[in-house]
Order: C-alpha cells, then sequence, then structure tokens
C-alpha cells in the first residue's frame, strides 16, 4: 500500500499551524515553509477544510486555521480527507474466473483472502485512529528547537 505525498504534507502543515498558534496563515506561506508547490499543497488543505479539520477564511488577512485541537484529530482523519475513506483491497472474485471458475462448484461464503485483507486494513486503520496529532506533537516537544525552526520558517 503505498499513501500519496499529500497526506505527510497534510501532517506536517497541521502540526505547523498549531506550533504557530493554529492560524490563519496563507497557503503560499505553508507551502514555502517545505517548499512544496502551492497548487498541489492548497488541494490537500482544501480537503482538509470539506474535513473539518482546516477551517478557511478568505481575505488579504485570512488563510487556513485548525478547526480543531490536535488532540481531537487522528492520523485516520487525516488520510481519509487526503485519500478518502476507501478500502485498501478489492476482491475480483478471481476464485470464480477462468479454468479454475470453470472447473469448479459456485463457492460458498465470502472469499477467505477478501476476508483476510479487510481484517488487514481494519487493523491498520484501527492502529491510525488509535494516534492523534498531538501524540505526535508531543514526540516533537521533546526536541526544543523543532518549535523555534518552525516559528522561524514563518517569520
Amino acid at each position: 500500500m503505498r499513501m500519496g505525498k499529500g497526506v505527510e504534507w497534510a501532517i506536517h502543515t497541521l502540526l505547523n499551524l498549531d506550533f504557530i498558534g493554529g492560524g490563519p496563515m496563507g497557503s503560499a506561506q505553508l507551502a514555502a515553509a517545505h517548499g512544496l508547490p502551492a497548487a498541489y499543497l492548497n488541494k490537500q488543505l482544501q480537503s482538509l477544510v470539506k474535513a473539518g479539520l482546516l477551517a478557511s477564511t478568505p481575505g488579504p488577512r485570512g488563510g487556513f486555521r485548525l478547526a480543531r485541537q490536535l488532540g481531537e484529530i487522528t492520523l485516520l482523519d487525516v488520510v481519509d480527507a487526503v485519500e478518502g475513506d476507501v478500502n485498501l483491497f478489492h476482491c475480483e472474485e478471481i476464485r470464480c474466473c477462468g479454468a479454475i471458475g470453470e472447473l469448479s462448484p459456485p463457492p460458498d461464503g465470502p472469499c477467505p483472502v477478501k476476508v483476510a485483507m479487510r481484517r488487514a486494513d481494519e487493523a491498520w486503520r484501527q492502529a491510525l485512529a488509535a494516534q492523534t496529532l498531538q501524540d505526535i506533537r508531543l514526540e516533537l516537544d521533546r526536541s526544543p528547537e523543532t518549535g523555534n525552526v518552525i516559528r522561524a520558517a514563518f517569520g
């Protein structure tokens, strides 16, 4: 399984906004802090707004701000906002296709491969749901330099 870069960008942006007091901050400034393409980051930010993780304020003094506290945002919230709430595995029922499908009686019950993959997907989702951005922030706080660097990047 491979996630797009947008998930990493979104997590760092949410953490950066917390470090600078929650926002508002423009997408160009947020993108420049990590040397990211502003248009692509803005797409991720809009997904976070739609999911209720960020709020957007238009105008010259506007920008993006946190809509929830970091302790209320899980890694699963961010992944679902950016990647969508989809199952990682899609069963095509190939057990019923080709020569094997023609030579076998119709199978009873769900495909065991599908069941196993859904269990794995659910375990992964539960692990993401168990971790908040506040947990990550606490790890970052162990290095006092981190906050100073982030704040300096935003002027």
